[in-house]
C-alpha cells in the first residue's frame, strides 16, 4: 500500500498528468514549420520544406513540426510533413510523440493516421517508460486502446510506476463504462491478468478493493 501511495504521488511523470501542450508564449513565438504545423496549413509545409526549412526542427522543448501537429489534431500538415521526411517518431523533452498525444487526446483518427504515416506504437516514452496503450488505458480510451491493440502495440509493457496498461486502467480508472471496454478489449487482447504491481497486487485485487464489480467480472471471465 505505501509504494502504491508513492506511485501515485510519482504520477506527475506520467503521460496523462505530465503532458505539456504549448504555452501562449510558445505559440506566439513558432514561426516557419512549427507555425504551418500548429496552423495546419499543409501547402505552407510544402512549400517551407522545398525552400529548405528543417522538417525536424525542435523548439526549446524539443518538440518537432510533427508533434505540433498533433497537438492540434492537423490532419493535413501531419501527412505532408511526414512526405517530406519528418521523423514521425520523434518524442520531446517528456517523451511524447505524436501517437501518444493523440492517445491521451483521445483523438483516434490522428493517431491512425500517424500510424499509417510510420509512427510505432510500441514507442517506450524516455521520461516515463511506458506506452501510448498505457496512457489511454489510464484515461479510458477505449477505441484507441481498440486501435493500439490492432497495430501491435506491447500488451503487458510495465512503465517506471511499476504497472501494466491493464493495471493503470484499474488503479486509474474510475470503474465506469469507459474503463471497462477498456479492460474489456485488453483482456479480449490476451493482456495477462496475473502480473501484479510491486506490492504483488494484480489487477482483480485493485477491482475488487475499489469495489469495480463490473471491472472484477470481467477480469474473472464473467463480464
Amino acid at each position: 500500500m505505501i509504494r502504491l501511495l508513492v506511485a501515485l504521488v510519482l504520477l506527475a511523470a506520467a503521460p496523462a498528468s505530465a503532458q505539456v501542450a504549448p504555452s501562449s508564449a510558445d505559440i506566439a513565438g513558432y514561426r516557419s514549420l512549427h507555425r504551418a504545423a500548429l496552423d495546419n496549413d499543409a501547402a505552407a509545409v510544402r512549400r517551407l520544406m522545398a525552400e529548405g526549412a528543417e522538417v525536424n526542427v525542435r523548439d526549446r522543448r524539443r518538440r518537432t513540426p510533427t508533434i505540433l501537429a498533433a497537438f492540434a489534431s492537423a490532419d493535413e500538415a501531419l501527412r505532408a510533413l511526414a512526405e517530406g521526411g519528418a521523423d514521425m517518431n520523434a518524442q520531446d523533452w517528456q517523451g511524447y510523440d505524436v501517437v501518444t498525444i493523440a492517445a491521451v487526446a483521445g483523438d483516434a483518427d490522428l493517431m491512425s493516421l500517424a500510424l499509417d504515416l510510420g509512427n510505432r506504437p510500441d514507442l517506450i516514452h524516455t521520461n516515463w517508460d511506458g506506452t501510448a496503450l498505457i496512457a489511454a488505458s489510464e484515461l479510458g480510451h477505449a477505441e484507441v486502446v481498440r486501435r493500439l491493440i490492432a497495430a501491435g502495440a506491447p500488451l503487458d509493457h510495465v512503465n517506471n510506476l511499476g504497472w501494466t496498461a491493464l493495471l493503470e486502467a484499474v488503479i486509474l480508472g474510475d470503474g465506469g463504462p469507459d474503463h471497462q471496454a477498456t479492460v474489456r478489449a485488453l483482456v479480449a487482447a490476451g493482456a495477462d491478468a496475473t502480473v501484479a504491481d510491486r506490492d504483488g497486487k494484480t489487477p482483480r485485487d485493485h477491482a475488487s478493493a475499489r469495489g469495480f464489480a463490473a471491472i472484477l467480472a470481467i477480469l474473472e471471465g464473467d463480464g
